[in-house]
């Protein structure tokens, strides 16, 4: 198959949970642009019809809905719109995540609803979207977790800063769906659904200068990740291009951790 068409999206149905946040709206951009039809949900859903509203107006086939990870309803009923307006699902990238802990001292109430968003919650958006794609006749998972889920925080990164330390639930939570990303591969296997993780690095939102310093130098390319640095990553993983790639956690981090 010529490469052009082996890294096409064409007629493809793409869900993108979180869709409206940092990353989340860069691999809807990506995924866009390579022909794809992206749904992106989220709690808010006058925020991302907003987005959507935007992508479109780019000439780009991008739709709105409405999802809370915490709830099994709110699955349920995205699972059975998308198969009412779209009739099947090909790619389910697992973006979204709550932050309820702001810091080490939070109240451990934080980091039990953390879990019920970030680690029930996903496990119960995976296995109805893993059942929708399965009936399609497969295709591809992508979860999205962190270099933070792979290795302990470097708190050099924050120095000079105001910005106070990293949160435990995030760590614990992205180095659980790495793990989980293996699992699936192997118990998705009889649906046809290949299953992987991206491990993201820092994405640029303007933090603080000192902050920008400490990381930049740290990363062999010498900056944070920007818009289009993980587009080319997603759009392998989702397409024919990555039909061979199952089970793996990808780190993107521009080289900080090599």
């Amino acid at each position: 198959m010529n490469a052009r068409n082996l890294l096409s999206l064409k007629n493809k149905i793409v869900l993108v949970s979180g869709g409206a946040g940092l990353y989340g709206k860069c691999i809807v951009e990506g995924m866009a642009e390579a022909g794809g039809t992206v749904i992106i949900a989220s709690r808010n859903l006058d925020n991302v019809k907003e987005v959507a509203k935007r992508f479109r107006e780019r000439g780009l086939d991008v739709h709105a809905m409405q999802l809370d990870q915490g709830n099994h309803e709110s699955v349920l009923t995205l699972k059975k719109e998308i198969k009412r307006e779209f009739g099947c699902l090909d790619v389910f990238v697992n973006n979204a995540v709550s932050r309820p802990m702001k810091g080490y001292d939070d109240p451990i109430e934080h980091f039990a609803e953390s879990m019920r968003v970030n680690a029930t919650g996903a496990m119960d958006i995976l296995r109805e979207m893993a059942d929708l794609i399965g009936q399609g006749g497969g295709g591809s998972i992508i979860n999205i977790a962190s270099m933070m889920g792979m290795f302990g925080p470097d708190l050099s990164n924050y120095e000079g800063t105001d910005m106070g330390w990293p949160p435990p639930d995030y760590f614990f939570h992205r180095a659980g769906i790495i793990n989980l990303t293996r699992y699936l591969a192997r118990i998705l296997a009889d649906k046809k659904v290949r299953v992987n993780c991206v491990s993201p690095g820092g994405l640029f939102n303007y933090q603080p200068e000192r902050f920008l310093e400490n990381y930049s130098k740290k990363v062999p390319v010498g900056r944070m990740a920007n818009d289009d640095d993980i587009k080319g990553l997603m759009i392998l993983l989702a397409s024919d291009a990555g039909a061979y790639i199952n089970g793996e956690n990808i780190l993107m981090d521009g080289g900080m951790h090599a």
